[in-house]
């Protein structure tokens, strides 16, 4: 098992949520042995507790003082009443696990009331997987853990290919989030065309067949599972006319590319170059989210071309980004982070890109793209 850089306070009850396969369940057995676990995977606990809530007292002696775990908790949002109950009035501690925070909330109940704090867990960094991290491979497979485990590429496509059937049929179909199955797979595929660009919804509904109100349904059910991610433009104090509309991406560069269909005129900087950001943005946001300081993240575009890949802003630093797939350095890539630097000047500009050479341009640094991912706490946080 890999170790996760979750700094986690002990004294409070916590939600943990992250999408399925990314390690919640593996790393909390490890790092509470001594826990108490309710899985709600399982059949028969699921559906006496889905009849009976107020039975979830039974499954711990009274005053146990160790962690209770509920692992999925999305599937009984009833359950929540219960745990506030006990939190209350028992002093136990919950560590509630979900793929579905947004789920929760549309089943009528608030997330304790501030009584737990919400933590959450993506793919894998670069930092945790240590010498096991390539990033061709990261590229190619994603960053998800089980991902390491397996001896080869084919094994690897296999298990991404069987990790979406199964959000597909356990999560999408079990739970109602939509009739057509089929639009819905049909959907992902078209959807997988636009990582990386600006989101148009209505190019997304003609390609898939259906109105744009269903695709936006669809695009909600991403965001309820936490496969999918927008980012917002960059708007603030602009001095230029800005592109408005988001950029999309997945939570993992791996499920990215097994949903993305292959065909033979595609080119490999058109596929890696998103991937690449796609891997980028991952990091960035296993490295932020769980932070005190608030960090934004966002992307550059004037309605005239110039564009910047993401920004990120927290209250005392603001960063620009530029991702390119080469290892061959060309300073063309610099126009847009040059005028974001004009339009900035007290921005950190960085060019990420497949080379080796580390170098500076003017006030650009330039850092091989494995390097800053492999370094990017100390660089982002410093």
């Amino acid at each position: 098992m890999y170790t996760r850089n979750l700094s986690i306070s002990n004294d409070w009850s916590y939600f943990l949520f992250g999408p399925r396969g990314v390690g919640k369940s593996t790393w909390l057995r490890a790092t509470y042995p001594k826990a108490i676990y309710i899985d709600l995977l399982e059949s028969q606990i699921y559906q006496k507790l889905l009849a009976s809530p107020w039975l979830l007292s039974e499954y711990f002696p009274k005053n146990w003082s160790d962690f209770v775990i509920i692992d999925e908790v999305q599937r009984i949002p009833e359950l929540l009443n219960e745990v506030h109950r006990l939190i209350e009035n028992d002093k136990i501690k919950f560590i509630l696990t979900g793929s579905s925070a947004r789920k929760l909330r549309r089943g009528g109940v608030n997330l304790l009331a501030g009584r737990a704090l919400n933590y959450k867990m993506g793919p894998l960094m670069a930092e945790e997987a240590g010498e096991d991290f390539d990033l061709k491979s990261a590229i190619s497979f994603g960053m998800l853990p089980q991902v390491f485990n397996l001896k080869n590429n084919e094994e690897k496509i296999r298990y991404l290919s069987a990790y979406i059937e199964t959000y597909l049929k356990e999560e999408v179909m079990t739970e109602g989030m939509t009739r057509n199955l089929s639009s819905f797979a049909r959907f992902l595929e078209v959807a997988s065309f636009s990582v990386g660009s600006v989101l148009n919804m209505a190019e997304v509904a003609r390609e898939t067949m259906v109105s744009r109100k269903v695709v936006e349904s669809y695009f909600e059910i991403l965001d309820d599972l936490m496969l999918g991610i927008q980012i917002p433009a960059f708007t603030k104090r602009a001095k230029r006319e800005m592109v408005l509309k988001p950029k999309y991406y997945f939570f993992d560069t791996g499920v990215y590319l097994a949903i993305r269909p292959k065909h033979v005129l595609d080119t490999e900087s058109e596929i890696g170059g998103a991937a690449l950001e796609n891997l980028f943005l991952q990091h960035m946001l296993a490295l932020v989210t769980n932070e005190v300081d608030r960090y934004d993240i966002s992307y550059y575009r004037t309605v005239s071309g110039s564009e910047v890949d993401f920004v990120v802003q927290s209250k005392n630093k603001l960063m620009a980004f530029e991702i390119k797939n080469s290892a061959r350095y060309s300073s063309n890539w610099l126009r847009g982070l040059k005028q974001f630097g004009r339009d900035y000047p007290k921005a950190d500009l960085f060019l990420l890109y497949t080379g080796r050479e580390k170098m500076y341009v003017g006030n650009i640094q330039i850092i091989p793209v494995d390097e800053f991912l492999k370094d990017i706490r100390k660089i982002v946080l410093k």
